[in-house]
């Protein structure tokens, strides 16, 4: 659950204005939930105007650290400081993404759907191009088809994972196994039809899916034990991820898989106890999807 909950807006009603180099987004290249946030920065071409850095990839227990990749903003050896200078008692769970205001010295918000939709939607006067400025990625006459879609992909698809991953059960593993590949074989029929997941054009549901797939193969089919098919085995999906992959660049602007393996392969010792980082299948995200040929 997000702790701070304030609001980036354009008019800067909120009390946060949109403005180059206010802002910092700490993130970790691991976390599937910061990538959405990742993604929208990069979509919107807001690169140089809200600044980024990452923790180091392995959480132990002492949480977020910045041994490994020095915190440029405020100097913190770990995230959890940084959620003290923004409210000295907090004493919730510390996660990433953060959006943090250098001018303020607070913690705006944590909660990675808001942070996507405010890069989104409030920076537009400062996107590198036009066609940057005018993307909506979620766009009013596609708002309910998207809210429908995150409805079911986010507890059964972005969290599905950490179900059968952490299932401590047969039962719970088994059933929630079922409701994920049930998801993504809805996922599979709709991309069937459509070169994304509400038509023709990318929208945050698309971001949202992508965060999840791109780790598949690699970390959740092995690791989580969410082995019944590959992404690579299902036709549409594997297009649609190599779509979204190298689509404005996304894929190298925004995926690192080497540090995703170790992140969680190094960090999540209760179901890898010996901390033993495998190769997982090699996947080759250049290969041609096809997928613009779906556009009717």
């Amino acid at each position: 659950m997000a702790s701070f909950a304030k609001k980036v807006t354009a008019d800067g009603s909120s009390g946060f204005q949109a403005k180059p180099g206010r802002y910092h987004l700490y993130f970790s290249w691991a976390c599937p939930f910061a990538h959405r946030a990742l993604i929208a920065r990069k979509l919107k071409g807001l690169e140089n105007v809200i600044s980024a850095s990452t923790t180091d990839p392995v959480k132990d227990e002492r949480g977020w650290a910045f041994i490994e990749n020095a915190d440029p903003v405020n100097n913190c050896k770990f995230l959890k400081e940084i959620y003290k200078l923004a409210d000295p008692d907090f004493d919730g769970r510390v996660s990433v993404p953060v959006l943090w205001d250098k001018e303020q010295k607070t913690i705006v918000n944590n909660e990675s759907a808001e942070i996507l939709r405010m890069f989104g939607t409030q920076f537009n006067d400062f996107c590198e191009t036009k066609a940057q400025a005018e993307l909506e990625l979620y766009p009013k006459e596609k708002q309910k088809q998207i809210d429908e879609i995150n409805e079911w992909v986010a507890p059964l698809i972005n969290g599905g994972v950490y179900r059968v991953g952490f299932a401590t059960t047969q039962d719970a593993y088994d059933t929630n196994l079922k409701k994920l590949y049930e998801a993504l074989d809805k996922a599979e029929a709709i991309l069937a039809e459509n070169r994304f997941l509400t038509g023709n054009t990318l929208t945050e549901a698309d971001v949202r899916l992508f965060a999840t797939l791109v780790r598949f193969d690699k970390i959740y089919h092995g690791l989580f034990k969410c082995n019944k098919k590959r992404i690579m085995d299902y036709p549409n999906l594997w297009g649609f991820l190599r779509d979204i992959y190298n689509y404005e660049g996304i894929g190298e602007a925004t995926v690192d898989l080497e540090y995703c393996k170790i992140s969680y392969m190094r960090g999540m010792l209760h179901i890898n106890p010996h901390g033993i980082v495998s190769p997982g299948p090699d996947i080759d995200f250049s290969l041609p999807h096809n997928r613009q040929n779906l556009i009717k």
